[in-house]
């Protein structure tokens, strides 16, 4: 036994990193934002839904459970894979929108929540977005190195000629 494994003996064991499960808290915020924005702009009351808002809320809670992002799905207002088709995912984002202000006074803690999550789903954006762009930089200097000392390697009907001009 060396010791490099009776150091690993000492150190405390990692526990893998476990994905957690958002998809029923992202589902109660949605059920709950579509109540406070049905209530207000079509006239109904403790958190019931008109008809079109409940289709819209069916569908969307449908197509959430066939995330193709499964467990490890982002926020649906952040995600860019548009899951509802156009129109849907337009009303969905306007019903959403339009909701937030009346969920930070009846839901205060949930919706702080969400915008922080929203904010996580920002920031890991911006962090794939930057890796990509210094990939393709890296790549474009391998591109240019590549094509420079392709410039300054000699041509080889430049060789031949000089074999027969020492003859």
């Amino acid at each position: 036994m060396g010791i490099l494994d009776k150091i690993k003996n000492i150190l405390p064991k990692r526990k893998p990193q476990e994905i957690k499960n958002t998809i029923p808290q992202e589902k109660e915020g949605i059920r709950k934002t579509f109540g406070a924005y049905c209530n207000a702009n079509h006239d109904t009351k403790d958190g019931k839904l008109c008809a079109k808002c409940t289709a819209l809320l069916t569908t969307v809670m449908l197509k959430i459970n066939r995330c193709p992002y499964g467990v490890t799905k982002p926020i649906c207002e952040k995600c860019e894979t548009s899951c509802f088709g156009e129109e849907a995912t337009r009303e969905y984002l306007k019903i959403m929108k339009g909701g937030q202000k009346k969920m930070y006074f009846s839901h205060p803690i949930m919706a702080v929540k969400h915008k922080i999550a929203g904010m996580g789903a920002d920031y890991a954006k911006v962090q794939r977005d930057k890796k990509s762009t210094e990939k393709q930089k890296e790549q474009e200097e391998k591109i240019k190195a590549k094509i420079a000392g392709a410039m300054k390697s000699p041509k080889t009907s430049g060789k031949k000629s000089k074999k027969k001009k020492k003859k």
